[in-house]
């Protein structure tokens, strides 16, 4: 265990078990810690934002310390976690270990109790998460499940959840995302070829509908049925 204790110097071999341990010891400590405490990242991707961060961060501020080590170091890791990837993608078992299953904390209506220990949240946390959602009512909620990103994925019964034109049999156009041809005072030419207009047209739609000109645009959008959306400065 001589690579665990500080020294003058180090070899390769011991830089390389330094690296390994580390990993695995964060690979361990953050899962204890729970989904919570890393919030929206994966676990392997915590581990490597927290290893790799400090590690290159104590050569630049550290004189006495090389740059040899981090940079033997990170490779190390950057190898670790591309394997781990790989391990996790292939076996079901070790996936099973590193990504946490989806806990269920609401089902029926009813909050589950046990699902909120398990997820290390509070109740202020699963409302907070419903406000987000813009749901009033726990009743309303079929399914909620803890992700293990650190977020919750809510399913309405099916009698709350709203109307669309799908359900009443209603035929709706295309879906079609207006093209952005000027900002900031300037007109976009790449998106406008897209729109098959010129200059000539902007100018001239901006001088009759909006009585302004292009500098004077903080926005303006043109959908495939030419409507012309514009945003002037203020």
């Amino acid at each position: 265990m001589d690579f665990a204790q500080g020294q003058e110097t180090l070899t390769l071999m011991e830089w390389i078990l330094r690296a390994v341990v580390s990993y695995f010891f964060i690979v361990v400590v953050a899962r204890a810690l729970g989904q919570r405490a890393i919030s929206q990242l994966r676990l392997l991707d915590f581990v490597m934002a927290l290893i790799i961060g400090n590690i290159i961060a104590h050569p630049l501020s550290d004189e006495k310390l090389g740059l040899k080590g981090s940079v033997i170091t990170t490779t190390v890791l950057v190898a670790l976690y591309l394997i781990s990837i790989f391990i996790i993608l292939k076996w079901p078992l070790v996936r099973k270990l590193v990504n946490q299953t989806p806990i269920k904390i609401v089902q029926n209506g009813e909050i589950i109790h046990t699902g909120l220990k398990k997820a290390r949240i509070s109740i202020d946390v699963l409302l907070e998460e419903l406000r987000k959602e813009k749901v009033t009512d726990v009743n309303k909620v079929a399914l909620a499940l803890w992700e293990a990103e650190g977020r919750i994925s809510f399913f309405l019964d099916p009698k709350y959840e709203p109307l669309t034109p799908s359900t009443c049999q209603i035929d709706v156009e295309p879906f079609d995302f207006p093209r952005t041809i000027i900002k900031e005072g300037r007109i976009m030419e790449k998106e406008l070829q897209q729109t098959h207009k010129d200059a000539e047209w902007v100018i001239s739609k901006l001088e009759m509908a909006f009585q302004t000109e292009v500098k004077n645009v903080l926005l303006a959008t043109l959908d495939r049925k030419d409507n012309l959306k514009v945003f002037l400065y203020k």
